[in-house]
């Protein structure tokens, strides 16, 4: 180790300490090889030790011991992200957060939580005190944490009715501690949000999390299968833009994608099938079916009137990154494209890429509501061959007018728009003066004039062994 690192490591030894070298090194591992890009660049990255704080205190502590001895900290909760937003590019300190894991208080429509606690366990603890749940998750709901959600994620299963993380009332207030000699405690509420939501943790580390509730349902889970994709597409769209009828999730698979990858549904489908899977509230479930009978589609499961032998489990838990999860298992060499097919051209502009690509990209579909609009988020489950075609794809979609989201960078400017987000460049110049927040992970901090017309890789990661 470095001096530096040893004597912040020796500082913080009071603390509940793991410099175990397998343990520290599952621990500065998520889910970044899900890309092969990334999976070449940064499968070398460890930290030095891994701390794992009980309360705000200690979380102060360790980052001003850390700042004291120059030793880049990155926070960490279940590490299911996929763009290696936890990955320790420089080594150093890894803040656990599995510790902070406590839901403080709740009330009619609100949460106030810890990072570090499952987004299960959240659920439940909603569900059982006060009959409501949290809007949206993602598919790793099991295993991930709400903190992990709000500094990587973007949306999820609710985002068909309720839209992404970042739009307006879905996350409440944030409480955050920066990285400075003398570490402050900020409340982040309205406009602010911005500065730390979906920022990776490179400007302050979250503490307190405020979100807001919904009424919890037993959501009735469904497969629909369909001959043709356009109709599986139609239904999904048509369901989200119903009113009357409440849903949590709406997802399509392009064919073969049930058959080949998901092997609890492959008994019941075909091949050619084309499937949705849906969430519906029990209270909709009479205008869904009627809906359904105007649009075709064979209702093939539903889990409140179950003849499977097996069942499939969750449904949420085939869609969103679940899918690409799935079809790894199966088919190792598949990767997947995250793109926005934003409304008014979002079947135009779906059916030019599968005019394209098909069956090199196949579709996967996640109805999302934007600004009001049913729209769609593509996952697309991607054939890799090379660097240079995954390349060319996403340079297609983008000339066609489909915007990627690219999953295969580890920086925030080029997982997202491709432009700095100047108010969290600002709050880093601010909350994180010497830049050891989860480095490498911003450009604009970096190199502001970067030109984005390659992959940007951070000059001071770990070099291989």
């Amino acid at each position: 180790m470095k001096p530096n690192v040893a004597a912040a490591r020796d500082a913080l030894s009071h603390l509940e300490i793991d410099d175990k070298e397998v343990s520290v090194r599952s621990k500065s591992r998520d889910f970044f090889w899900y890309s092969p890009v990334l999976k070449e660049r940064l499968d070398h990255v460890v930290g030095d030790f891994v701390v794992a704080p009980k309360t705000e205190a200690e979380v102060i502590e360790v980052l001003k011991t850390c700042y004291a001895h120059d030793v880049p900290v990155t926070t960490r909760g279940a590490g299911t992200g996929n763009y290696g937003q936890a990955m320790p590019l420089e080594g150093g300190c890894i803040l656990h957060l599995k510790n902070m894991a406590a839901v403080k208080e709740i009330h009619p429509g609100r949460v106030i939580v810890e990072p570090g606690c499952l987004l299960k366990d959240l659920d439940a603890a909603c569900i059982e005190q006060s009959g409501q749940e949290i809007r949206m998750y993602s598919s790793t709901w099991a295993t991930a944490t709400i903190g992990g959600f709000i500094a990587g994620g973007s949306g999820g299963v609710g985002s068909c009715t309720w839209g992404s993380l970042r739009d307006l009332g879905n996350i409440i207030r944030l409480r955050v501690v920066t990285m400075e000699e003398e570490p402050r405690i900020l409340e982040f509420t309205g406009e602010a949000l911005a500065r730390v939501s979906h920022a990776y943790g490179t400007n302050g580390i979250i503490t307190e999390i405020e979100m807001p509730l919904a009424p919890a349902y037993d959501w009735v889970e469904m497969f629909v299968a369909y001959d043709d994709f356009t109709p599986a597409m139609e239904l999904a769209e048509a369901v989200a833009n119903e009113d009357g009828i409440l849903i949590k999730l709406a997802t399509v698979f392009e064919a073969p994608i049930a058959h080949a990858y998901f092997q609890r549904v492959k008994p019941h489908v075909e091949e050619g099938t084309h499937m949705v899977g849906l969430m519906v509230a029990p209270h909709s479930m009479d205008g869904f079916l009627t809906l359904l009978a105007r649009m075709g589609g064979t209702l093939i499961y539903r889990s409140d009137d179950n003849d499977w032998e097996r069942t499939p489990g969750p449904v949420f838990e085939y869609g969103w990154n679940h899918t690409t999860l799935r079809a790894l298992k199966v088919e190792p060499s598949i990767t997947y494209l995250q793109v926005r097919y934003g409304y008014p051209q979002h079947k135009e502009l779906i059916g030019k890429m599968r005019a394209e690509f098909s069956p090199e990209v196949l579709q996967h579909l996640e109805v999302l509501r934007e600004q009001g609009k049913v729209m769609f988020a593509g996952l697309s489950l991607v054939k890799f061959t090379t660097e240079e075609r995954l390349d060319e794809i996403i340079r297609m979609h983008e000339e066609a007018g489909a915007m990627i989201f690219n999953p295969h960078r580890y920086t925030l400017e080029e997982g997202g728009r491709q432009t700095v987000d100047d108010r969290q460049l600002a709050f880093k110049r601010e909350a994180d003066p010497k830049g050891l927040l989860n480095p490498g992970k911003m450009i604009a901090w970096d190199d502001p004039n970067w030109a984005f017309d390659r992959m940007y890789a951070y000059p001071k990661m770990q070099a291989a062994e």
